[in-house]
């Protein structure tokens, strides 16, 4: 998809979809442009492909999230569900990329990798919740595999990069204090603005003993988010977007 400007609005210019993979536009409560992706599916198992690809263009403001959490269910031998997605945004626009919780079953195999490229003086706001089972159900994580890549760049350069690999017994590897001590679930926040400094002090008293926060630039800063489950991320993660983003959080993140 991709958006552009018009008089003071920001519109959809181009959208294109195929498969399960949906996005619907809830009626705009002000100059912004919200996506809400919908896997019509109900989840990922190995084997799936699924591409996101969204140009926020100059002087835009666009928050592209999901209707629900996504589930990545069991896969069936080594077949592995993968997910790409690509995002960039034009010179003074703004994107807020803000999917629900990404649910891992037991003997789920996932690889997903994003791509962020941005203008030198564009806006980005993003989140990523991932969830190691739904502890209220008793789920337990003994044998999984999970990849996640993410690359943001900024007028052309590399300014942010991580990733993460787990594999086999998850419980396990998440009890040592140096991991999570057992919580289960965990986000990754990224914040790219020029004034990005400016918000440090706000989102430390935020996120408290749930995580930490630290400026990588004056114009990037990232946070770690950690809760025994989903609900007691949101209640930091809520404030957390709403503090970088300067908006309201979508609906579908209501708690």
């Amino acid at each position: 998809m991709a958006s552009k400007r018009r008089d003071d609005l920001t519109v959809l210019r181009d959208l294109h979809q195929s498969g399960s993979l949906r996005m619907l536009f809830p009626r705009p409560a002000g100059n912004a442009l919200t996506g809400v992706m919908i896997n019509c599916a109900g989840g990922l198992t190995g084997g799936d492909r699924f591409s996101v690809e969204a140009l926020g263009a100059a002087h835009t403001e666009t928050t592209l999230t999901t209707q629900t959490a996504e589930r990545i269910y069991r896969a069936i031998g080594q077949e592995t569900a993968r997910l790409s997605t690509k995002l960039s945004v034009g010179a003074g626009g703004r994107l807020n990329w803000l999917p629900q919780e990404t649910i891992l079953f037991d003997r789920s195999s996932f690889s997903r990798r994003m791509e962020v490229d941005l203008a030198a003086d564009a806006r980005f706001v993003m989140i990523e919740p991932l969830i190691f089972g739904r502890t209220a159900m008793g789920e337990h994580l003994r044998d999984i595999r999970f990849s996640d890549q993410l690359r943001i760049r900024r007028d052309g350069a590399l300014v942010h990069a991580d990733a993460t690999q787990l594999a086999g017994d998850v419980e396990r590897a998440l009890g040592g204090d140096a991991v999570t001590s057992g919580q289960r679930a965990v986000a990754s926040v990224v914040f790219a603005c020029p004034s990005a400094s400016l918000q440090l002090e706000a989102a430390k008293r935020i996120v408290g003993e749930a995580g930490g926060v630290s400026l990588k630039a004056p114009d990037l800063l990232s946070a770690r988010l950690i809760a025994q489950d989903a609900l007691a991320l949101r209640r930091v993660a809520v404030p957390l977007i709403a503090l970088l983003s300067g908006n309201d959080i979508p609906r579908t993140w209501t708690l």
